[in-house]
């Protein structure tokens, strides 16, 4: 046998040594393997519950204000249920805004601007405050600074009238002077920030076509 055919017998026996190997190590395709699923045939495991949306969980606009179950979380559901476009974020926003707008007019002794947002009872206490500054020749220059602090501090809502009621807490802060007729600093100080605290109450009808809320009473 010349050495050529030698040469290919050993190649051949190499070549079926190492498909045997092969085949023992990674199978074959028969028997019981199971055929491979398009992947849009592929049904979800119900065991699997890791990546599963929890739909119905708690309404994060409400319980970034208030303590999930409280007393003015439900007021406030009971809010979104009455008006689904209400959100408290979005009220409170407003509020920030009203609180600027309402102190400023205050105190500079003009109420006619905030008149539509403020109640009757909280417009003639006002009043009331200017007319007894301006008996004594008293002027206020106040400049506003800003809020260091606002917090949803209580909600209701009445569910016979739907009228809700938002309690709100502020801290703000403003350069103020109190002068007397003759010009002398009866109160504050020009280089100075007053720090002040209010607890103001909006209330407005839920299902009522005017979106506004209008100031009904002040505290401290």
């Amino acid at each position: 046998m010349n050495a050529p055919i030698i040469q290919l017998l050993v190649l051949a026996g190499i070549a079926i040594f190492l498909i045997l190997r092969l085949r023992g190590v990674l199978g074959t395709r028969e028997g019981f393997e199971k055929p491979q699923i398009p992947a849009d045939q592929v049904k979800p495991d119900p065991r699997r519950r890791d990546f599963e949306v929890i739909e119905g969980g708690p309404d994060r606009d409400i319980t970034d204000h208030a303590a999930d179950g409280s007393d003015t979380a439900q007021a406030l559901a009971a809010m979104k249920r009455v008006d689904p476009t209400f959100n408290v974020t979005q009220f409170l926003t407003g509020a920030r805004s009203a609180y600027e707008m309402i102190l400023v007019a205050f105190e500079h002794g003009d109420l006619d601007e905030v008149k539509d947002f403020i109640s009757p009872e909280v417009y003639d206490a006002f009043e009331q405050v200017v007319h007894q500054r301006a008996d004594q020749g008293l002027t206020v220059k106040a400049v506003f600074v800003g809020i260091s602090d606002l917090g949803l501090k209580e909600a209701t809502l009445d569910p016979q009238t739907k009228e809700a009621e938002m309690t709100v807490r502020f801290t703000g802060e403003l350069n103020y002077v109190v002068r007397d007729h003759g010009g002398d600093i009866v109160e504050g100080d020009p280089n100075a920030i007053k720090r002040q605290k209010d607890v103001w109450t909006f209330a407005r009808v839920m299902d009522s076509n005017d979106p506004n809320w209008r100031l009904v009473a002040t505290g401290e």
